[in-house]
């Protein structure tokens, strides 16, 4: 698959994004990109235990590899403003909830 990519683009693909959780998926979305240049972002979180096997190479090619758990999200930092926004009824949070119960 990975040449099929390159041979379609001729140098390979320029961002990818993987969210499947499996690690030989997000090798290979690592890999499919043009050397030089080029970014993949992956969102899905493996098992704990998984290697992430690759060429130094794909590295020193300058290849960016970045991460996002959880979406980058950052309680103390994001969440006060999430609640600024509530309380301004730019967001409706009462849609999402589709349950109570007695606390």
């Amino acid at each position: 698959m990975l040449l099929v990519l390159v041979e379609m683009t001729n140098i390979g693909v320029n961002r990818a994004v993987d969210c499947t959780c499996h690690v030989d998926a997000m090798i290979f979305a690592f890999e499919c990109f043009h050397d030089g240049w080029g970014v993949v972002r992956l969102v899905g979180v493996p098992h704990k235990e998984v290697a992430f096997n690759t060429h130094l190479m794909n590295f020193l090619s300058g290849k960016t590899l970045k991460g996002a758990f959880f979406g980058n999200y950052k309680p103390h930092t994001n969440l006060p403003d999430v609640v600024k926004i509530y309380a301004r009824k730019e967001l409706e949070l009462e849609k999402f909830i589709m349950h109570d119960g007695p606390f």
